[in-house]
């Protein structure tokens, strides 16, 4: 299945995202026990605060996250989600020129992020959750379809791929048809080879080296490994000091044709996009 990039414009509610250029998503967690900056920013204030903080260090997305999907992580309700999600959504699209992203699941919380303001949803289930798709469609916004296998709280349990490319790709292959089956289309898909979930050091090392594989399906790639296991695992790194790593893969995402990259560490990551954009904007 290969599918044309028509455009590389990308509609997000009231602003677009121009994919000619590498974006810098910025991560921002109101959950308890993210495993990287768990309740720090749980409180509105300080929230919207970082967000701000990331704004202006170059972020032109800001992924608002409100159910943990680290390894382990417990299950959140519907109310205890929008409680935390829909505040900082509605006060960031107020204040902030910036696209809003959702990282989320639920229907009801695409449903009401939406009309708060958001202009992206990031679903790491891959719209799998029971009325996902239809909530997915009804807002009109782009989605994010990222690979996992199983749910966060058993999805290292001893994964295991033949070719781990090839079927990554298959995976996101299936879930564009069934996007496109509810109307959603191709031309409102980002994809993310989802590194980290549901996949051992070998898995995401290998996927990452072949990442070029997943051009085939025809839309633009979303990459997010900041400070996760895979870093710690090859550097023998602490979640605290992993950002040089990171910032090795951020570069060579982007040389593999990344066209957003989901981090922590802002500013750090956006001197690397400028960077290799004056390199290759020479004569």
């Amino acid at each position: 299945m290969t599918l044309v990039q028509s455009s590389t414009r990308l509609p997000c509610g009231n602003r677009v995202l121009d994919l000619a250029h590498v974006h810098v998503m910025g991560i921002l967690n109101v959950t308890p026990d993210s495993f990287s900056d768990g309740g720090r920013f749980s409180r509105l204030d300080a929230a919207l605060r970082h967000a701000e903080a990331m704004v202006a260090a170059g972020a032109t997305l800001i992924d608002v996250g409100g159910e943990s999907t680290r390894p382990g992580a417990r299950a959140v309700s519907l109310l205890e989600e929008l409680e935390r999600v829909a505040p900082i959504v509605e006060r960031i699209h107020r204040e902030l020129d910036v696209i809003i992203s959702v990282d989320t699941s639920t229907p009801a919380v695409m449903r009401e992020t939406a009309r708060l303001g958001a202009g992206l949803i990031n679903d790491v289930r891959s719209l799998r959750r029971d009325g996902a798709l239809d909530a997915a469609a009804a807002t009109g916004l782009p989605v994010c379809l990222m690979h996992m296998l199983g749910e966060p709280g058993d999805m290292q349990d001893n994964p295991h791929y033949d070719d781990v490319t090839k079927e990554v790709s298959e995976f996101l292959v299936e879930r564009m048809a069934s996007c496109a089956a509810v109307g959603i289309p191709a031309e409102r898909i980002i994809l993310d080879p989802g590194f980290g979930f549901a996949k051992n050091l070998q898995h995401n090392l290998s996927l990452f080296k072949h990442m070029e594989a997943l051009h085939a399906l025809g839309r633009p790639l979303l990459v997010g490994v900041s400070r996760k296991s895979m870093i710690g695992q090859a550097l023998n790194r602490p979640v605290g000091e992993r950002l040089h790593g990171g910032l090795a893969l951020a570069a060579l995402a982007v040389v593999k044709g990344a066209r957003i990259l989901r981090v922590h560490d802002v500013a750090e990551t956006v001197d690397v996009v400028r960077m290799i954009a004056a390199v290759e904007s020479a004569e």
